[in-house]
């Protein structure tokens, strides 16, 4: 009976170890999130799972063309996917050409799938402020993102994390570059 009593104890000290653990890492240094929509193609597909990287941003921030994972604002256990355009402190302006000025200097960038069509709150000039990042999908006209006044800049304290490895589809595993 003393031997079947320390069986028990052991395994459910080894389960809550286990439980810690994953808790743990969860809430600290990665998780898993799928991809909705298309605003992020030709990176990332409906249907990608990813590892969201949440260490990294504890140590640096965010940099410029990143992909970022953070809270719709609107709708709890919903998250965004978007990349970095604008960093805290500058100017974001888009043209009716689709081109996008940083503090008035073009940006080069390849990351947008085709030219931007509506500029939204960005055909006039976005101040960023200390803690904002401006961020775009991929996909730019069949995106929701800063050019929205429902999303907007998005502060710093609001970005989970970086979309750091897709692990489905098994032909697509690898690291999501980032730039």
């Amino acid at each position: 009976m003393k031997n079947v009593l320390k069986e028990i104890l052991g395994f459910s000290i080894y389960l809550l170890i286990i439980l810690a653990l994953t808790y743990l890492v969860i809430n600290f240094v990665g998780q898993r999130t799928v991809v909705h929509g298309e605003s992020m193609e030709n990176t990332l597909y409906d249907g990608d799972n990813l590892i969201v990287d949440k260490w990294t941003y504890r140590r640096h921030d965010p940099k410029r063309f990143d992909i970022v994972v953070f809270p719709y604002k609107y709708e709890k256990d919903t998250f965004y996917i978007k990349r970095v355009i604008g960093m805290p402190g500058e100017t974001v302006r888009i043209d009716e050409d689709g081109n996008i000025f940083i503090n008035d200097e073009l940006l080069e960038e390849s990351y947008g799938r085709e030219v931007i069509k509506d500029a939204g709150m960005a055909g006039n000039t976005i101040y960023l402020g200390s803690d904002e990042y401006f961020v775009l999908g991929d996909n730019r006209n069949n995106s929701s993102d800063s050019r929205d006044p429902g999303i907007g800049p998005v502060k710093r304290k609001e970005i989970i994390g970086r979309a750091w490895m897709r692990i489905y589809p098994f032909s697509a595993i690898g690291k999501v570059a980032a730039n």
